[in-house]
C-alpha cells in the first residue's frame, strides 16, 4: 500500500523506473523480508521516504503522518495520541536490522534521525558512528588483522588535526576573551570549501554543525554548515534559550571574521540570519558588522541589545537579496568590538519587493489550512503559557485551525525586514468563558489589550461580547512599522482575567 501525501499538498507522480537510484533502494528496502508482516511499518517507511525525495518536509511532521499512514482524523492531537513517536522507534529498529543484515552490501543506507521523521539517505562512511568501531569481522567470531604500526598512524593523524584545530583558533581571533559557559573550549571543524554547483532551495545550514540533518517544529530540514570560509565552529554550553520552539538552531555558532559564499541562481531570495548572544551583557558591547556582496547591512550589531537580553534567540530578515555577477551570494561577518557570530541561516525565493508572509498558530504542530497556506507552530513569543487542550470552533472552513490559545501575560517579537510596512493579523476565540465553556461566566469575564511597538491595537477588548464562546474573530491592523531591530513587538497584557491569541499573521505591503 502506497500511502498518500496531504491533500493540501501537491503530490508528485511515482518516480520512473531508474530514474533515482533512492526511489529504487526504496523499493527493495519496503519489498525485503525487514516488513515482510509489518504492513503498517513499511507504508510508515514509504511515506516519509517520498516525502524527503520529494523535498516536502512539511509532509513529514508527526500529525501529518498519524493522518496519512495511521488514518487518525484531521487535526488531531500528536500529545495525545502517541501513535507515530511509538512506531517511529519501532521503524528505525528496523532500518538498522535490515542494514546490518540483508541489506549488509547496500552502499547508500536509510535512516530517521532521532528528533525527526523525514527519512535521511547517506552513505555508509557518513552515517558510521563517530566513536572508535571495533575490528572489523571476516566471520562472525574472528578479528581480521590490523596493518602493523597502526596505533602510531593513528596518534600522528590525531596530533596534525589538533595542532591544525589550535593553529585556525589563533590566526579567526578566537583567542578574544569569552566567557566559559559561552562555548565548548575544544573547536570543532571549520570551513567546508566552496562549492561550485548552483545549490537546491530551500537552504537551511546550522553554522558551526557537521552532524546529520534536522528538522525542526513546522518540519522544515536543517543541514549541517557549509560554503564557509574562516572562522571558526562552537558548541554552546546546554541551557534555556526564550523566543524559540526549536531551542537546536542554536546549538552551535561559527565565530570569528567569516564569509559564506552561497552558490545561487539569478532572481530575488529572502535571507534570515540566526543570532544568540554568547557574551554577559555585564561584560560591555560586542558588536560587529555583517555584509551582503559587499555592501554593509548590519553595522556595529550588538546581539545583547538586538535581542534586548541575555539568552535570547534573534532574528533578521533581509528581503529581496540576489547573487552578485559571479553567481554567488556573499555574507560577510567582522569584528568591531568583539568577534561575530551566527548560529543558522535561512535562504528562501523571494520577492523583489515583498516579504514572504509569516503565519503562526498557538499549536505545537504545524497546519496547512484548506487555501494551501501553511502555519508554522508557536515561536518567537515570550511568557504566558500553551493550552494542552483542543477546543475545536463551530463555523470556520478550518475548525482546528485556531483551536487552542496562547494565554497569560506575554509577548511576541516577529521578525521583518526594516524596509516594509506591514499587515497584521490577529486571531482570537474564548475557549474558557461563555455558554458551554468550562468557566461559563458572560461578558467581562474576559478583557485585555494588545500593544505593537508601543502603539495601543485593542483596548478593553472582549472576544465573548464580540462573537461569544467557540467563535473566531480576527483583527486586521494596516500600516505598522517595524521597530529599529526589525520587530513587530506585540504585547498581551490583562486587564480582567488573562489575554489570549490563538493566531497571527503578518504580511508585507510593499508594492
Amino acid at each position: 500500500m502506497k500511502p498518500e501525501l496531504p491533500q493540501t499538498l501537491k503530490a508528485p507522480d511515482p518516480p520512473a523506473e531508474g530514474a533515482d537510484p533512492r526511489w529504487e533502494l526504496v523499493q527493495r528496502v519496503s519489498s525485503s523480508s525487514t516488513f515482510e508482516k509489518s504492513h503498517r511499518l513499511r507504508s510508515f517507511f514509504v511515506y516519509v521516504c517520498r516525502c524527503a525525495l520529494d523535498g516536502r518536509p512539511e509532509a513529514a511532521t508527526e500529525q501529518q503522518i498519524g493522518i496519512h499512514v495511521f488514518d487518525r482524523p484531521p487535526g488531531y492531537n500528536p500529545n495525545e495520541d502517541n501513535i507515530v513517536r511509538s512506531h517511529a522507534r519501532l521503524l528505525r529498529l528496523k532500518l538498522e536490522h535490515h542494514f546490518s543484515t540483508e541489506g549488509k552490501d547496500e552502499p547508500v543506507v536509510i535512516e530517521i534521525p532521532k528528533g525527526q521523521y523525514l527519512a535521511v539517505f547517506g552513505t555508509r562512511a557518513a552515517v558510521a558512528p563517530t566513536s572508535p568501531a571495533p575490528p572489523e569481522m571476516d566471520s562472525p567470531g574472528k578479528n581480521r588483522r590490523l596493518p602493523r604500526g597502526w596505533e602510531y598512524a593513528a596518534s600522528a593523524a590525531c596530533l596534525v588535526l589538533a595542532v591544525g584545530a589550535a593553529y585556525l583558533y589563533i590566526r579567526t581571533g578566537a583567542s578574544s576573551k569569552r566567557p566559559e559557559r559561552a562555548a565548548d573550549p575544544t573547536p570543532m571543524s571549520v570551513s567546508t570549501p566552496l562549492q561550485t554547483e548552483v545549490t537546491s532551495l530551500p537552504i537551511r545550514l546550522l553554522a558551526g554543525y557537521s552532524g546529520p540533518p534536522r528538522a525542526d517544529t513546522a518540519g522544515r530540514v536543517w543541514n549541517p554548515d557549509r560554503y564557509s570560509s574562516g572562522g571558526g565552529a562552537w558548541r554552546r554550553t546546554p541551557g534555556f534559550i526564550a523566543r524559540t520552539s526549536d531551542p537546536f538552531l542554536f546549538e552551535h555558532s561559527r565565530t570569528g571574521d567569516f564569509s559564506y559564499s552561497i552558490p545561487l541562481k539569478p532572481g530575488f531570495y529572502e535571507l534570515h540570519l540566526l543570532f544568540l548572544t554568547a557574551i554577559s551583557a555585564s561584560e560591555g558591547l560586542s558588536t560587529f558588522s555583517v555584509s551582503i556582496n559587499g555592501a554593509t547591512v548590519l553595522q556595529g550589531f550588538d546581539i545583547n541589545a538586538d535581542a534586548l537580553g541575555e539568552n535570547i534567540a534573534d532574528e533578521r530578515v533581509f528581503r529581496a537579496v540576489s547573487p552578485g555577477k559571479d553567481g554567488f551570494l556573499r555574507i560577510g561577518f567582522s569584528g568591531v568590538t568583539g568577534p561575530p557570530t551566527l548560529n543558522a541561516m535561512e535562504i528562501l525565493p523571494g520577492s523583489p519587493h515583498q516579504q514572504l508572509p509569516i503565519r503562526l498558530i498557538t499549536q505545537t504542530t504545524p497546519f496547512t489550512d484548506r487555501r494551501g497556506q501553511f502555519w508554522r507552530p508557536d515561536t518567537y513569543f515570550l511568557n504566558g503559557r500553551l493550552a494542552t487542550q483542543t477546543h475545536p470552533l463551530l463555523d470556520p472552513a478550518d475548525p482546528d485551525l485556531f483551536s487552542r490559545e496562547r494565554y497569560g501575560n506575554f509577548n511576541y517579537a516577529i521578525p521583518v525586514d526594516t524596509r516594509g510596512r506591514y499587515t497584521l493579523v490577529l486571531h482570537f476565540a474564548e475557549f474558557y468563558f461563555g455558554s458551554g465553556a468550562p468557566g461559563s461566566g458572560t461578558t467581562g469575564s474576559r478583557i485585555f489589550k494588545v500593544m505593537c511597538n508601543g502603539e495601543t491595537l485593542l483596548d478593553n477588548f472582549d472576544i465573548l461580547k464580540e462573537a461569544g464562546a467557540f467563535h473566531e474573530v480576527s483583527k486586521t491592523f494596516r500600516h505598522l512599522k517595524p521597530s529599529a531591530q526589525g520587530k513587530l513587538n506585540l504585547a498581551f497584557e490583562p486587564i480582567v482575567n488573562n489575554a489570549t491569541v490563538s493566531g497571527i499573521e503578518v504580511l508585507d505591503e510593499s508594492q
